[in-house]
């Protein structure tokens, strides 16, 4: 059974999470979770999954080289949205870096803060389709159904410009 949300208790705050990658729409899905934390006094959480399916098939040595590779790839990217975050709202973000499949990491990170209330992801604007994560949640979430997700999942249009999010957070 998943945990209570605690978001709105005492000495808690209600925080945002947003999946970081590199897909366009990944800033559209930052700026806003950015700009409604702040405007409501919330946080940021930013995750980043290391999905290394091929690492387990590697010798040892290799396998560090490209767990250590794709993990200075994460970091990287979450120290430049993290930056972004900060500018935009003036709030540190917590940076998670975890190695697994999306779906399944998604879902142990928001049971293991209670204090996670959204999911913010962002639709694609391109013609190639809503995105990785959009798209996931549209087929069905490879390790159990989106139905069973304990928090509220809010989809930012990816085609929507600062200031239209603006109006919106």
């Amino acid at each position: 059974m998943p945990r209570r949300r605690q978001s709105h208790e005492p000495g808690h705050r209600r925080k945002f999470l947003v999946v970081i990658d590199d897909t366009p729409e990944c800033d559209r899905a930052v700026y806003y979770a950015a700009r409604r934390a702040a405007r409501t006094h919330g946080g940021v959480v930013m995750l980043s999954v290391l999905e290394l399916a091929d690492v387990q098939s590697q010798w040892l040595g290799v396998a560090d080289l490209m767990r250590a590779e794709a993990t200075d790839k994460a970091q990287a990217q979450l120290d430049h949205f993290a930056a972004r975050a900060r500018l935009l709202s003036g709030l540190e973000p917590e940076q998670v870096i975890v190695e697994g499949k999306v779906a399944e990491e998604i879902l142990k990170v928001i049971e293991a803060d209670e204090d996670i209330a959204i999911l913010a992801l962002a639709a694609g604007a391109g013609s190639e389709g809503p995105g990785p994560l959009v798209g996931m949640l549209a087929a069905g979430m490879g390790a159990g159904s989106w139905a069973h997700l304990p928090i509220p999942i809010t989809i930012v249009p990816g085609a929507l410009e600062d200031a239209e999010l603006d109006a919106l957070a």
